[in-house]
């Protein structure tokens, strides 16, 4: 493929990509990094979980790009009488037949909305791990694929104590990015509260990508070029955490994985096909402030803005290759 094919292709994959954002901003405003890290966690093939109080817009997110998306979409409302079954699916016995067939779940589908997923047990959560690591699930000894592309995006607030669960470790390493979405601009907020960003909005969203789109742009960010260099940076604020004191446990090598991952998708949302410093600086915090635990910290109420100040400065005592 000659340069000039390559380079239509990227413009091609950038314009789509910037129609998508457009489409999700109709009823999601004011936003913009906050789609961009959604954007990238799909198309990086990753999965993720946004963390913030209610009614800040996380349903209203992942609605507006399922609408925008010609693939399928699912919402689970986690519960803490939910069981496992109820996300999965289950084996039903056929009268007809005298046969069980396998009747399937809602996590069959290609884009998951897990909203609240820590009021749901720890039992029930670890439904999502092989899901989401793997894109199969396994039921009495049968294996099952699911739908490609496969995208969860899970919600969860962290101030509400009563009636939810901490994500283990092994739940929390399964998304490629954490965010949080905050408050908007008092500018935007008082037109959204006047109505004129209500649901009806949804209406005007326009589908811009369809599966195979979806999929040429999963396949063309593994081509991303990263130089070596970025490489041994990426390991530089990986093994940095670990030698963090502040820190119960240092990022795993998954971690790292993820984070040059995110950083070619980001560099792909920029109409980029090379990854630059920049781009592992802006994904860095969302990559590890949900995997790193400050010692002495019960992981609730604020810790996070704690662990995003901590890995600022370390991105700050790092040499920018």
């Amino acid at each position: 493929m000659d340069n000039n094919t390559k380079k239509n292709i990227l413009e091609n994959q950038t314009g789509l990509i910037e129609n998508l954002i457009a489409e999700v901003e109709k009823v999601f405003v004011g936003k913009r990094l906050v789609v961009e890290l959604t954007i990238t966690s799909l198309i990086a093939k990753g999965h993720l979980l946004l963390e913030d109080v209610p009614g800040v817009g996380k349903t209203t997110l992942a609605k507006a790009l399922s609408k925008a998306l010609d693939l399928g979409y699912s919402r689970i409302q986690f519960t803490s009488d939910m069981l496992p079954s109820d996300i999965l699916g289950t084996f039903v016995f056929n009268p007809s037949t005298a046969e069980f067939s396998f009747r399937s779940g809602p996590i069959f589908s290609n884009i998951i909305l897990a909203d609240e997923i820590n009021r749901s047990s720890p039992r029930t959560q670890s439904a999502l791990l092989e899901a989401m690591n793997e894109s199969q699930v396994t039921l009495d000894r049968e294996t099952f694929t699911l739908p490609d592309p496969f995208f969860v995006l899970a919600t969860q607030n962290p101030k509400e104590i009563q009636g939810t669960y901490h994500l283990p470790e092994s739940q929390i390493d399964r998304f490629l990015l954490s965010a949080t979405i905050g408050y908007p601009d008092p500018t935007i907020e008082k037109s959204i509260i006047s109505g004129q960003n209500h649901n009806e909005s949804f209406h005007k969203i326009n589908k811009v990508l369809d599966l195979q789109e979806v999929k040429d742009l999963q396949n063309s960010v593994a081509t991303v070029a990263t130089e070596e260099e970025l490489v041994g940076y990426v390991h530089s604020i990986i093994t940095a955490t670990r030698e963090d004191d502040d820190f119960e446990l240092g990022a795993s090598p998954r971690a790292g994985i993820q984070m040059m991952a995110a950083s070619r998708g980001y560099a792909l949302i920029k109409g980029r096909d090379y990854v630059t410093p920049d781009d592992i600086q802006t994904v860095a915090p969302y990559v590890l402030a949900h995997r790193l635990i400050l010692k002495g910290s019960s992981n609730v109420l604020n810790v996070r803005n704690q662990v995003l100040s901590k890995i600022d400065k370390i991105l700050d005592s790092i040499p920018v290759p």
